[in-house]
This record gives C-alpha cells, sequence and structure tokens, in this order.
C-alpha cells in the first residue's frame, strides 16, 4: 500500500483518535484537525511524538487551504449533551463542514469519506434499519440539528459526486463504543459504566425496553478503512454496526455485573423527546460489498472500556 496524506477532521474525538493511530500504523502520514469542543487532546497525546502526525486547531466551518490525498470527515459533536449545547452550530458543522471538505476534495481530487450516522434513520419504523429507508426525522424537534444537519450532508456528498465527479464514500454509523469515549458525553455505555463506578445510580429513560446495538470501536475503524480503500464502484451509504440487539436495561445489567464492586441500582426516568425505540442496523450491504462484519462480542468490548473509565475518572 503506498504512502498517503490523510486528513482525519475530528481527529481528537473519540472515534477519529483511534483512526488516527490504525491510518498511522498503516504507515500513512496523518493531518489531524479538530477544534477542541468535543475531543481531546489526551486521546492523541500519544501520537504527538510520531514523525507522520500533525496536530492543527481549526474549525471545519472555515475552509482549510491544504494538500491531501484521502480524507475522513468526522467533525461534529455526535451525543446529545453536546449536540443540543449550541444546536446551531451543531448544524453548521455538518452543513458547512460538509461543503468545505468537500470543495477541498475536488480541489486537490482527494477521495473523501463522510462518517454519517443511524441517526438519519430518526425513530424508525423499519426494523432493522436497511440504506435504502429514507427514515423518519422530526425536522423541527431538539435532535433535528444533528439528524437533519447529517442528512444534509450526505445530499452534498452525493450531490458533489454526480455534479462535481468528487470521489465519495458515505458510511452511516451505528452506537459505538469503546476507550477514548467522553465520560461526560451523556451516552447509554458511558453514562452506565461511569454511574457504576462512581456507585451512583444508573439511569435508565423509559422502562429500558427501547433497543440499541453496540459495536466496538476497533470494528468500526475496520469498517471505514475498508470502505474507503474500496475502489469499486461502491460509494454507499452503507450501515457499519453490530446487528446485536439488546435492550438498554439488558446492558445496564450487565454493566453493573461486569462491576461487581458497584453499589449503584437500576431507576426509571421519562423518555426524552424523540429519543428512537429501536436501532438496530441491517448490515447485508457491507457483508456483500466489502467484505466486513463485526467481531468483538459486547462483553468482550466493555472490559477495555471499563478498564478506560476507570483510569480516567
Amino acid at each position: 500500500m503506498s504512502k498517503k496524506r490523510v486528513l482525519v477532521t475530528g481527529g481528537a474525538g473519540f472515534i477519529g483518535s483511534h483512526l488516527c493511530k490504525r491510518l498511522l500504523d498503516d504507515g500513512h502520514e496523518v493531518l489531524c484537525v479538530d477544534n477542541f469542543f468535543t475531543g481531546n487532546r489526551s486521546n492523541i497525546h500519544d501520537l504527538l511524538d510520531n514523525k507522520d502526525f500533525e496536530l492543527l486547531r481549526h474549525d471545519v466551518t472555515i475552509p482549510l487551504v491544504i494538500e491531501v490525498d484521502e480524507i475522513y470527515n468526522l467533525a461534529c459533536p455526535a451525543s446529545p449533551v453536546h449536540y443540543q449545547f449550541d444546536p446551531i452550530q451543531t448544524t453548521k458543522t455538518s452543513v458547512h463542514g460538509a461543503i468545505n471538505v468537500l470543495g477541498l476534495a475536488k480541489r486537490v481530487k482527494a477521495k473523501v469519506l463522510q462518517a454519517s450516522t443511524s441517526e438519519v434513520y430518526g425513530d424508525p419504523d423499519v426494523h432493522p434499519q436497511p440504506e435504502s429507508y429514507w427514515g423518519r426525522v422530526n425536522p423541527i424537534g431538539i435532535r433535528s440539528c444533528y439528524d437533519e444537519g447529517k442528512r444534509c450532508a450526505e445530499t452534498l456528498f452525493f450531490d458533489y459526486h454526480r455534479q462535481a465527479n468528487v470521489d465519495i464514500r458515505v458510511i452511516r454509523i451505528f452506537n459505538t463504543y469503546g476507550p477514548n469515549m467522553n465520560p461526560d458525553d451523556g451516552r447509554v455505555v458511558s453514562n452506565f459504566i461511569v454511574q457504576a463506578l462512581r456507585n451512583e445510580n444508573i439511569t435508565i429513560y423509559g422502562d429500558g425496553s427501547q433497543t440499541r446495538s453496540f459495536q466496538y470501536v476497533d470494528d468500526l475503524i475496520n469498517g471505514m478503512v475498508s470502505m474507503m480503500n474500496n475502489d469499486k464502484d461502491f460509494v454507499g451509504p452503507v450501515n457499519i454496526g453490530n446487528p446485536d440487539e439488546f435492550t438498554i436495561k439488558q446492558l445496564a445489567e450487565k454493566v453493573i455485573e461486569m462491576i461487581p464492586e458497584t453499589k449503584s441500582k437500576i431507576v426509571y426516568k421519562d423518555l426524552p423527546q424523540d429519543d428512537p425505540k429501536q436501532r438496530q442496523p441491517d448490515i447485508s450491504l457491507a457483508k456483500e460489498k466489502l467484505g466486513w462484519e463485526p467481531s468483538v462480542k459486547l462483553e468482550k468490548g466493555l472490559i477495555p472500556t471499563i478498564e478506560y473509565f476507570k483510569s480516567v475518572i
């Protein structure tokens, strides 16, 4: 594989930091761009001495004038706590950010991958969700800044592909967990682990019967790299997620089981607005086109994740 100069926007975030490390391990030069709204310098601290790694503090809503061979566009707060903090900026990050990375890709003729999300399916009435499903999204709700921002970004990617012949790839990421997650991001895996380690009540919203599918971050990174390296005509969108479905209550019980010293108890609160009842990927397209499927079971992935949180809280 030839050495490439690769831009990773949002590279100091949870997923971005794992991707930067993987690309360096694969022998590439990596330019990590992050404005550190949700990214953290500690996530990439061990990469800073690598001669092939470069860090640039920058907001993707402002154009970048650089030369690269490939672009992974991950820049956007991805948890409700963070994307609802400044919803206007969240939409701008998705939309203006997409325009800027696509303009850069067009200028330098770089391949560009959009990290989209299962949130484009909204609160689905089709289960599991195939890529052909158009979704059921509230366009004016409190989650819309993220859901509709990502949907618009997908539109932009395909329009640049059709109109300007930009070489694109689009993946839809389903719930992902692992080391480098922000302890305060409000996501269910980090919430439950942090609450259990702090001996606080584990908070379930609703009755806990709503389902999610959790993929370990290493599986996601393998899927992302496979999609970027796919030189066929397949540009996506493609679901990258783990189809093993668990209820939120089952996850809470598993976390308590794996942190036996915890004194935490499960408590129930009202379900937030527009919270999806079911979320499970149909990954038959990823299997067919990329030969990809996840391999890390929930319990195996929770072990290093719990150890990581023990080290940071």
